[in-house]
C-alpha cells in the first residue's frame, strides 16, 4: 500500500493536478475503485453543469498544492452516486456523511494514520457546513483547509450560480483575518 499512498501523493500534489489524473485515471481507479461510480454520473441540478467526476476535476484545478486539501477534493462528493433522490431537481441529502464514510475506507485500506484519517473525514464531511466563528477559534488551522475545500468546490459550481457562494466565501474569509494568528 506504500507504493499506492505514494502514487496517490505524487498524483495530487503535481502541477497540473487535472492532466495528472486523466493520464493517470486507470491506475486512480485500481487503487480506489469507488471513484469510477463518479465518472458520468450527472448532477441534474441547476446548480452544476458537470457530472461529478468533472467538478471534482475543476475543483481540484482550482486548488493551490496542497496534499491535504486536494485529497479532501478528490473524496467530497464520492458519496453522491450512492444517495441521491431523483425528481425534477436531483437531490444529494446526507451526501457529506456517505462520503466520509466511503473515504473512512478508503483511507484505512491504504494504511493513512489515524489521525490523518480524523481530519481528512472531518473535512469531507464538513465541506458544506457553514465555518463559524467557533470552528476557527477552536482550530484555526483545519476551519481554514475547509475554507480552502470550500472555495474550490464552490468554484466548480455553475458559473451562473456562483453569487451566493461568493458572497458567503467573502464574509467567511473576513472571519478569519478577524481571528489571524
Amino acid at each position: 500500500m506504500l507504493n499506492s499512498k505514494i502514487f496517490i501523493q505524487e498524483l495530487l500534489t503535481s502541477d497540473d493536478v487535472v492532466d495528472s489524473i486523466k493520464s493517470n485515471l486507470d491506475e486512480l481507479l485500481e487503487i480506489i475503485p469507488e471513484l469510477k461510480a463518479m465518472i458520468g454520473f450527472v448532477h441534474k441540478h441547476p446548480h452544476h453543469h458537470l457530472d461529478v467526476f468533472e467538478h471534482t476535476l475543476l475543483a481540484l484545478s482550482k486548488s493551490e498544492n496542497d496534499f491535504e486539501v486536494r485529497l479532501v477534493l478528490l473524496l467530497h462528493d464520492i458519496g453522491k452516486p450512492h444517495c441521491y433522490i431523483d425528481g425534477e431537481v436531483r437531490n444529494f441529502k446526507g451526501h457529506p456523511k456517505v462520503s466520509k464514510e466511503i473515504s473512512l475506507n478508503i483511507l484505512k485500506r491504504l494504511n493513512y494514520t489515524d489521525k490523518f484519517i480524523e481530519e481528512i473525514c472531518y473535512l469531507i464531511e464538513k465541506h458544506d457546513d457553514i465555518i463559524i466563528r467557533e470552528d476557527i477559534e477552536n482550530n484555526y488551522d483545519l476551519a481554514y483547509k475547509r475554507y480552502l475545500v470550500q472555495e474550490c468546490d464552490a468554484l466548480a459550481h455553475h458559473p451562473d450560480k456562483l453569487d451566493k457562494r461568493i458572497k458567503y466565501l467573502e464574509k467567511t474569509k473576513t472571519k478569519f483575518k478577524e481571528y489571524s494568528h
